[in-house]
């Protein structure tokens, strides 16, 4: 039998294998792959990369070279005869035509598992339904692979190979588990559409009609959907060390590595998963190659379009219809649910969310964006108003189809990294978003029981939001008392609505506006707490400000609110002073759930 030298054996001929294979040879590794079979699942790829495979080749032994190692008469040796210090043992893969000596070698083979089953139960008539096997014909036929890992990419390209039209039920496959084999293909597939991947199905049942197989999904979106075949895909499984002969010394090198968890492997010898274990194990065999940069797991998962277009329809039930830059930094944008008209007060909040695997308009890292890449941010957000109709007219939102935010983007700090504005700054109208199914909250004009009331409405930045929906309602519905509202901003772009509010100005003589930029030089730096102290509002607005005939709602930074707290029977208030306090000192009475008052406070983060 004759020996052959290489850097690297690789046993078997799967996608992790030949993703090993193609990684090491491009390092500058000789490399061979050994497959029992006369076929390897991606041919393609061993013409395009020139690689060595021994087709029709069984292992049967993987030991260690007895001369190699510390001692052994063919060690490394210095000039003066001492052991090299990166000498490493050498191993010995024996098959059915040759034997090979090797720095290291990676097991990529799969235990056949003949008893695992699928999931859900299957019917009795089972002809036309496999369980880890392709069925014999399949040419012109409608397949259906269930499966999440390299071996359903595997089964879905040989059966689109044989000429199949195959769906691939993915069941919620993590791209970042795949080889990067099993992962070039499947896009390769998908971008050809040689097959419909399906990220997010999954089966929730199984039956025959006809004696056609008939699946129906667990998700809502999925139809059901009749097959001429389906092939379950088991999952992984570590191949068992005695199929390949493994030796005790072999297994103790460090040398041989398996395909397979450190937990089926309990240390018996090193593992790794598809997508790292050519890496892991050229970091641990072969120190003197330089490794290619390799992807991290966020860019693995964005190159697969269809994973993020399955999570927008499974996690998605509202569109934008309009997205309204006032700057770069803020925005009034609609959002129409996908069920209709949705109900709520003026003042109350709904929830806006996008997935992690949306796009960020900036360069910051989302905290634990790995684990969290497949859920969705949710935020609440008060509700506006675009406050007049097409036809000019204080419109009536409440029950309408769309709903109106007013939304700043916040940039990321050295202590907190935003994770929502930055993704839906992005976003154009007709794209999709979550909205919560429930509109809520106790901000309302509930208390405004008396048309000639004064109602004051103090907010900073876009905290006026709930307010512009209040103040449209209470004019709409003829109030007759003096209605202000104030709103402080840095710059007068920052006021979004201010065109508007001055429209509301002249048609209503009852209705005063008063924005405070604080950031421009033409305008004395004024906040909130600054027009209340004293006698400056009276006088300033024209309006008196009396406790006994006066609503005041406040929405914004929690800093300008200033709410209390109560330590023994005493209110503490926060430094500096907020509106609460000054407020509470003229008279007024904070509105809590078991304590009628009116101050009425909505903190807006």
């Amino acid at each position: 039998m004759v020996d052959t030298v290489y850097d690297l054996v690789v046993v078997g001929g799967t996608a992790c294998g030949l993703s090993v294979a193609v990684s090491s040879q491009r390092s500058g590794l000789r490399v061979r792959v050994v497959e029992s079979r006369t076929s390897v699942v991606f041919a393609d790829l061993v013409g395009r990369e020139a690689m060595d495979v021994g087709f029709d080749e069984t292992v049967t032994a993987i030991d260690i070279d007895p001369g190699s190692g510390p001692g052994g008469a063919d060690a490394d040796r210095t000039e003066n005869g001492e052991l090299a210090d990166a000498f490493a043992p050498i191993v010995v893969v024996t098959t059915n035509r040759a034997r090979y000596h090797a720095r290291a070698v990676a097991v990529t083979l799969r235990d056949p598992q003949p008893s695992w089953s699928p999931p859900i139960a299957l019917p009795a008539d089972r002809d036309r339904i496999h369980v880890g096997a392709l069925p014999d014909h399949f040419d012109d036929q409608d397949v259906l692979v269930v499966g999440r890992t390299d071996q359903a990419v595997e089964f879905t390209a040989q059966l689109a190979s044989g000429g199949a039209r195959v769906v691939l039920a993915a069941g919620g496959m993590d791209p970042k588990r795949l080889s990067p084999a099993g992962d070039n293909v499947l896009r390769r597939l998908e971008r050809e559409r040689q097959a419909t991947i399906l990220y997010r199905a999954m089966l929730d049942a199984v039956s025959t009609v006809d004696g056609f197989p008939v699946v129906y999904f667990a998700d809502r979106h999925t139809p059901d959907l009749e097959f001429d075949q389906v092939v379950f895909a088991p999952v992984r499984a570590l191949v068992d060390p005695a199929v390949v002969g493994l030796t005790d010394a072999a297994a103790a090198s460090g040398r041989v590595w398996f395909h397979g968890t450190e937990e089926e492997a309990a240390g018996r010898f090193p593992t790794g998963y598809g997508h790292d274990l050519g890496r892991r194990m050229a970091e641990a065999c072969f120190p003197d190659v330089e490794l290619t940069p390799e992807p991290d797991d966020i860019a693995v998962r964005q190159r697969l379009p269809g994973v993020i277009d399955e999570l927008r329809v499974e996690h998605y039930n509202a569109t934008i219809t309009r997205f309204e830059p006032t700057h770069s930094d803020l925005w009034v944008l609609r959002v129409r649910p996908d069920g209709g008209r949705t109900s709520h007060l003026p003042g109350q909040y709904a929830s806006l969310g996008l997935g992690f695997w949306e796009q960020r308009i900036d360069d910051a890292v989302d905290h634990d964006l790995d684990s969290r890449w497949f859920k969705v941010i949710r935020r609440s957000y008060s509700i506006s108003s675009r406050i007049f109709d097409d036809q000019s007219y204080l419109v009536s939102d409440t029950g309408g189809e769309e709903l109106e935010f007013y939304i700043v983007l916040v940039p990321p700090t050295n202590g907190h990294v935003p994770a929502l504005t930055p993704r839906l700054a992005l976003k154009h109208p007709g794209d999709r978003i979550y909205l919560g199914p429930k509109v809520t909250g106790r901000y309302t004009l509930a208390p405004v029981n008396h048309p000639g009331s004064t109602v004051v409405f103090l907010a900073t930045g876009t905290g006026e939001a709930p307010h512009n929906a209040m103040i449209t309602e209470l004019l709409r519905k003829g109030h007759y008392g003096p209605i202000v509202s104030a709103v402080t901003v840095r710059r007068w772009a920052d006021l979004g609505y201010l065109d508007k509010h001055r429209t509301l100005e002249e048609r209503y003589r009852n209705y005063h506006y008063l924005p405070l930029p604080t950031r421009e030089s033409d305008v004395p730096k004024r906040y909130i707490q600054d027009l209340l102290r004293g006698d400056t509002f009276d006088s300033e607005v024209g309006v008196p400000l009396d406790p006994g005939s006066s609503h005041v709602y406040l929405c914004g930074n929690p800093a300008m609110i200033g709410l209390p707290e109560e330590e023994d029977g005493e209110l503490r208030y926060p430094e500096p002073e907020g509106v609460i306090e000054i407020l509470v000192n003229r008279g007024f009475t904070l509105n809590r759930r078991d304590q009628p008052g009116n101050v009425h406070y909505e903190e807006y983060w």
